[in-house]
């Protein structure tokens, strides 16, 4: 078997494969040849820039994701443990959806700026996550709680 594999003409069987593809409807001539192929049809259009309810949409979801943001940073409330916390972290995910949210939308419009602040919500929303949830996992130096200890 081994010799058999030795004596094999792996060139003159590509060409022979190469000829068998050539003869195809709709044959690639450049197939197998690593030649990367050129698209030589017209492009596809390019989406046209959000203009009026569009623009305006987006950006009201961009703005209600910022003050959702910029609100979170003055949280009135403690949130240490308990219901608190909860409610708290129902906040962050609120933010973290509104920032996927936002993003979508300014991704679909081609509006950079905001898919760029929609993208910062996001990774802002994490980090606010990121902060309470992480002690109480084990994660941190200190840990907390997720339910408050009875007095």
């Amino acid at each position: 078997m081994a010799d058999k594999e030795k004596d094999r003409d792996w060139d003159r069987e590509m060409r022979a494969v190469d000829k068998l593809l050539a003869k195809l409807p709709e044959a690639d001539p450049t197939l197998g040849r690593g030649v990367p192929t050129v698209r030589t049809g017209p492009k596809p259009p390019a989406a046209p820039p959000a203009r009026g309810r569009e623009w305006i949409s987006t950006w009201m979801r961009v703005g209600l994701g910022v003050l959702l943001g910029i609100g979170m940073l003055a949280w009135p409330y403690t949130h240490g443990c308990g219901l608190k916390l909860i409610f708290y972290l129902i906040g962050v995910t609120t933010l973290i959806v509104a920032g996927v949210w936002s993003s979508l939308s300014s991704w679909r419009r081609r509006l950079g700026f905001a898919h760029l602040l929609s993208q910062m919500l996001v990774i802002w929303g994490l980090v606010l996550a990121a902060r309470e949830i992480l002690p109480r996992v084990g994660y941190a130096k200190t840990a907390a709680p997720f339910f408050c200890p009875e007095p």
